[in-house]
């Protein structure tokens, strides 16, 4: 495994900082999760459903393969436990507000001068600095709904819409996992670890980054139309006879048009006046919707397939999660992993976005339960026997 000898320990909750610290572990990295007592709040994610499900998957995503350690940081005895397993890490990662850090001496000065190789990574909402660093912020209201993503994705004059849950915790993870190994290449050449911050609200600015470019150079950029009145009629969504959509996306600079019009069996509208020329094509963007989606609506979504990819064409289809979840390219793509199921069989979930061929993940432990492994971990880090049940029965340890 690539991460092999990392040591991570991750004192984090909910999603974005569990999802890096797992991406870590699925590279081959040994990483703790600390827990508070009670545990993270994602261990309840499914608790308040009407029919018992039986399973977390959303907890288990962001924490297979770690072992669980819970200490109480409010109890000396087990706030120097956590500081002592700093000590002997390569990364610290957490996303526990500054102030609390802080107030617990687990600040990254504190523990960096104990650990002078610690990369010590700091996930937040808003960042360490500025106004309303100190807020508190989730992924649809900091990544969401601050960042302009929100904005940018509903057509021009819809009302907002909810998204799901997630998106911009993963793919803060995503960054954060990047930053923590530019710091630990950093490290390797001076010998000293560094504090490392991401947060919610600047990944969903970089996320929609090219058209926050624009608005950044010219002061405005484009929203998003409706469908039946698109910017550019072939890159839009078409719906078939039998109601499977699909999307287009051009390419070059006439964007494939006569091979498009082709395949939506409306060859005469290539020499039509009205969509001769690119600028005659934007110019009348409406009618051309309109003339393209009559057109593939009268034919079949596999005979529409056959068409666009024998014209080498840009597309895919909008798929439901089930059809995800059955396509055999994205299990290609390695998209999922297999996961233990504690029962001698495994299941999939989806998989950190990178292939290493011939070091990838086969199959993962699963994600541990609520202090599984803290007497464990505890002795590793040479405790007594004793010094551990004094630490259970005081509630310092869990």
């Amino acid at each position: 495994m690539l991460l092999k000898g990392l040591k991570v320990v991750d004192f984090s909750a909910y999603i974005a900082g569990p999802g890096a610290a797992c991406i870590l572990g699925d590279w081959g990295a040994d990483v703790i999760k600390v827990e508070r007592p009670g545990g993270d709040m994602m261990r309840a994610a499914f608790a308040d459903l009407k029919t018992d499900l039986g399973a977390n998957p959303t907890f288990d995503l962001d924490n297979r393969g770690k072992r669980g350690v819970v200490l109480d940081i409010t109890k000396p005895q087990g706030r120097d436990a956590l500081a002592k397993l700093a000590e002997t890490a390569d990364v610290f990662l957490t996303n526990v507000r500054p102030v609390s850090l802080r107030k617990y001496a687990l600040d990254d000065v504190t523990l960096r001068a104990a650990n002078p190789r610690l990369v010590y990574a700091v996930i937040t909402g808003y960042g360490l600095e500025g106004p309303d660093a100190h807020l508190p912020g989730f992924d649809v209201t900091a990544f969401w709904a601050r960042s302009g993503i929100g904005y940018m994705t509903a057509p021009k004059g819809a009302e907002p819409f909810m998204r799901t849950s997630g998106m911009g915790d993963h793919t803060t993870s995503l960054a954060t996992v990047s930053a923590i190994l530019a710091a630990l290449y950093e490290r390797d050449r001076t010998g000293e670890g560094r504090l490392v911050q991401t947060s919610l609200l600047a990944s969903g600015v970089y996320l929609w980054g090219s058209d926050m470019a624009v608005q950044l150079k010219f002061g405005r950029v484009a929203s998003v139309r409706p469908r039946d009145n698109p910017i550019n009629a072939l890159a839009n969504y078409f719906k078939s006879a039998d109601d499977r959509w699909f999307v287009h996306n051009p390419r070059g600079g006439s964007g494939g048009w006569e091979a498009f019009a082709t395949a939506a069996g409306r060859p005469d509208l290539i020499t039509d006046e009205r969509f001769a020329s690119g600028k005659a094509r934007r110019a009348n963007a409406r009618d051309l919707a309109a003339e393209l989606d009559a057109a593939f609506a009268a034919l079949p979504f596999e005979e529409i397939a056959r068409r666009l990819d024998a014209a080498d064409l840009v597309w895919a289809a909008m798929q439901t999660p089930a059809e995800v979840a059955a396509d055999p390219q994205i299990a290609a793509a390695g998209a999922f992993v297999d996961v233990e199921d504690g029962h001698g069989g495994t299941y999939r979930s989806p998989a950190a976005p990178a292939r290493f061929p011939g070091a990838d993940a086969t199959v993962r432990p699963p994600a541990p339960k609520l202090g599984e492994h803290t007497r464990e971990v505890l002795a590793e880090l040479g405790y007594a026997e004793a010094a551990v049940e004094a630490m259970f029965a005081s509630g310092a340890a869990g």
